[in-house]
Order: structure tokens, then sequence, then C-alpha cells
């Protein structure tokens, strides 16, 4: 049961990675799991073995959410923004009680409220910027593009394990989210057709980026855990203010073009959904 429940949380940090608005450091910190994750990457070379036990079931379930996302979220979204966004939004508020149940004791003083405003602020002054990546939906592979794939995901990672700050956003705004979302959903339908050309091109693609992704998240991951250890309160208030300058990036990005009596209602269904899902599953 244990093992099921992570890889549901695996699953929604995954689809959240790659959610435009919507930070998978913010859902893996409602799900209850960050500090746990955090703790076994930096100490993958000190308990190898305990470590990948632990972030299996997480890595498994977001690769997932990934392949999932890049056939269904993604349609979700285009259609049916509001309702899909009422559900992350639900999803990321649930985990609130984990945060503050964490931050017992924590005081109300400057710095701590500091930490909250500058975050709140970094995360929804993100949103105001312009996050349309163009038409771009693929990408020649050349050294000169792996060089970028590379550093893109080098960046990408560090913004999408920190709570609030989402990583397919940052993407937006350097013109690669389209690239790599494309590629993601080709290369699956490529190994279900065994299309070698549009595989080799996929993993020319995909590799160099998940390189840099893997990079990035070791040495972000050090800094955070460091954080936890000194600062544990501002870097609490900080988290805080993350979360709640989340679900006003989110509504900023969808765009939504026309509201109706039944689209209110069904997106308050789903965000009460969401609720409900991080609330139980955010239960150690």
């Amino acid at each position: 049961m244990r093992l099921i429940k992570e890889f549901l949380k695996g699953i929604l940090i995954g689809i959240a990675n790659i959610i435009p608005g919507v930070s998978g450091g913010t859902m893996a910190v409602s799900m209850g799991v960050y500090d746990k994750i955090i703790m076994s990457i930096t100490g993958i070379r000190k308990n190898f073995k305990l470590s990948v036990i632990t972030l299996l079931p997480y890595g498994i379930g977001a690769v997932a959410g990934i392949g999932i996302l890049s056939f269904i979220v993604k349609g979700a979204l285009s259609n049916y923004p509001m309702q899909t966004s009422g559900l992350f939004i639900g999803l990321i508020i649930g985990g609130i009680p984990v945060i503050t149940n964490k931050m017992k004791g924590t005081r109300l003083n400057l710095p701590n409220i500091t930490a909250f405003l500058l975050f709140f602020l970094l995360v929804t002054g993100m949103a105001f910027l312009n996050g349309n990546e163009g038409a771009a939906t693929d990408i020649t592979i050349n050294i000169g593009a792996i060089i970028q794939l590379f550093f893109v995901g080098m960046i990408a990672s560090a913004t999408m394990i920190i709570p609030g700050v989402s990583g397919s956003l940052v993407m937006m705004i350097l013109g690669f989210y389209g690239i790599i979302i494309s590629n993601i959903s080709n290369f699956i339908s490529a190994l279900t057709d065994f299309d070698l050309p549009a595989l080799m091109h996929g993993f020319g693609v995909l590799f160099p980026f998940g390189i840099g992704l893997l990079l990035g998240i070791g040495v972000i991951a050090k800094l955070i855990e460091m954080l936890f250890k000194k600062v544990p309160g501002i870097t609490y208030c900080a988290i805080l203010g993350l979360i709640f300058g989340s679900p006003i990036a989110i509504i900023y990005k969808i765009g939504i073009s026309s509201v109706s009596i039944i689209s209110v209602i069904v997106t308050i269904v789903l965000f009460c959904i969401g609720f409900a899902t991080s609330m139980l599953l955010g239960d150690e």
C-alpha cells in the first residue's frame, strides 16, 4: 500500500513538472514527501541502496506522469483550461497543512515575513513575463543544439525542484517548452511504432536535456538541504510564499476565453477533488 501511494504521488509530481505555472516541487511539498526526496538525492553517495529504494517509486511514477501528460493532460489544458487548472490548484492548496504542521514553533518575525513576501512576488512576477514559446515544436540536432538542450535541462531542473517555481514556465520563457513536450510524445509514439529514425531524433533531443536535468537536480538539492538545516523557519516561509503565489500564476497563464455556470461548477468540483486528494496523499 505504501509503494502504491508513493507511486501515485510520483505521478502527480511528474504531471505537475510539465504543466506551465504548476510546480513539481510544490506538488512534492503538498504530498508531504519533498524533504524525503531531497535528502535521498543528496545522500545517494553515502546511502546508495536506501536512497534508490526511496526514490524509485517516485521516479517511476514521475516518468509515468510525464508520459500521461504528453497525451492526456495536454489536451485537457487545451480544451478545458479552467477546469483542469482548478484540479491542480486544489492539489496545491490541499498540501498547505503539511507545511504548516512542519512550521510549528516558527516565529512571525521580519526575516520570515520577508522570505514569504519575496518568494510570493517571485512566482507571481514570473507568471507575468512573456511565456509564449512561439511555434517551435522541434529542433535540428547539431553540436550547438545539444549544448543548448543540456543547459536548458540544468536551468529547468533547478526551477522544477524549487517549490512554487514552474520549470515548464521557465522553459516556455526560454522557448523550449513546445520542443520538449512534442519530442516526449513523439518519442513514445515512435517506440510503439518501432520508428527508428524518429527514435534517434527523439533521443538526440531528450538525452542531453535529461543529463542536464539530472545534474541540475543534484546541485540544487544540496543547496536546499543546507537551507533546511541552517535556516528551516525562513526556508519554510519562503516555500509557503511560493505555494500561495502558484495559484495566481496558474490562473494568469490559463487564458480563459469564456465562462459558463457549468464550467464554474465543474471547476469547483475538480478543485475539491484535488484538495481532498492532496490531503489524503499528504497524510503520512
